[in-house]
């Protein structure tokens, strides 16, 4: 039977640069050895070493028992990981391209989000799923788009999307170790973004979001990639005299009210950025709890900014021209604080 192993191992205080990738892959890594109930399934993930490279060459240090490629059938390899953790297994399913996880979205909604409560918690789903999001460069619309907020409405999922390659690394271990299904979005442009990453074990809690700076004039919220992009913005209109707080929101399904609360009750002005289209998802979802349980200290309207309504066009400059840029955060952040 599998079993958990190396229970001893322990968290380090010291660090290593790696990138993005490195990070999911030394996250999947440390679990694996930790725990011999974890396995990793998707498409080309052994020798191929993954669309984007993040598995490595895992197949290699823990078998093809364990690291399992699957034909491109997304329906059909999400079923395998939902029957495998209802069985006691915890199983990280792997899709190349997030823009296909409708194909799987019967398993995902009516079967894995939805055990636990309809056996009246007599079994559990602890399936972490893979899966990219977000523009690459010239990829077309049908490897483009931005998919976090197709989520928000499915209870029994938790949701996380890390820019960070620590957080990568410690969000990721949280969600392999959850009980139930975690989707873990990866955004496609982060994977070589270097960074300290502390080793041995390292866990972010999921449902935490963190300031990434601290500011008092506006509270800027970034939603994935979308991040960094306002931390950029940041430091322009700092030129300015505007004195910006950056929120990384990092969990999307729990959203942490406390920070993004705390921050409004400081700055009084908000704008929420994201990669997806700017109409419904999750920017709207973040404005609207804001409004809702902060209005009393809003000095100005809430803006979000996001992606126009069309699909994501091939041509690079028409790609550049429908996403959130940099001067589409600037403008509102301008805006509010006018």
């Amino acid at each position: 039977m599998p079993q958990i192993l190396n229970q001893s191992y322990s968290a380090s205080s010291a660090t290593s640069e790696m990138t993005y990738a490195e990070a999911i892959r030394e996250a999947l890594r440390t679990e694996m050895a930790h725990d011999d109930r974890v396995f990793l399934i998707g498409e080309d993930i052994a020798v191929f070493q993954g669309a984007f490279g993040v598995t490595g060459e895992l197949w290699k240090e823990f078998g093809e028992e364990r690291v399992r490629d699957t034909p491109i059938s997304e329906n059909s390899l999400v079923g395998v990981g939902v029957g495998a953790a209802l069985m006691g297994m915890r199983p990280v399913v792997e899709l190349m391209f997030g823009d296909f996880v409708l194909l799987a979205m019967d398993q995902i909604v009516n079967q894995a989000a939805k055990a636990r409560m309809m056996s009246g918690g007599q079994v559990s789903v602890p399936l972490t799923l893979r899966t990219t999001t977000g523009a690459t460069g010239a990829a077309a619309a049908h490897h483009s788009q931005s998919i976090e907020g197709w989520f928000l409405g499915m209870p029994g999922l938790k949701v996380v999307a890390p820019t960070t390659p620590a957080d990568a690394k410690g969000l990721l271990t949280a969600a392999i170790r959850d009980p139930d299904p975690v989707v873990f979005l990866e955004t496609k442009q982060l994977y070589g973004l270097k960074g300290e990453v502390p080793l041995g074990e390292h866990v972010v809690p999921l449902g935490s979001a963190v300031v990434r700076r601290a500011g008092t004039q506006v509270t800027l919220i970034g939603v994935g990639g979308a991040t960094a992009g306002c931390l950029n913005a940041a430091n322009e209109v700092a030129a300015d005299g505007i004195d910006v707080e950056v929120i990384d929101l990092r969990s999307i399904v729990p959203i942490d009210t406390a920070t993004l609360f705390t921050s409004v009750e400081k700055t009084t002005r908000v704008v929420v950025v994201q990669e997806a289209v700017e109409r419904g998802g999750v920017a709207a979802e973040v404005a609207a709890l804001i409004a809702e349980h902060r209005i009393d200290h809003l000095d100005a309207p809430i803006l979000r900014v996001g992606a126009k309504p069309i699909p994501v066009p091939y041509s690079p400059t028409m790609e550049q021209h429908v996403l959130p840029g940099l001067s589409d955060i600037t403008a509102a952040v301008s805006a509010v604080m006018s």
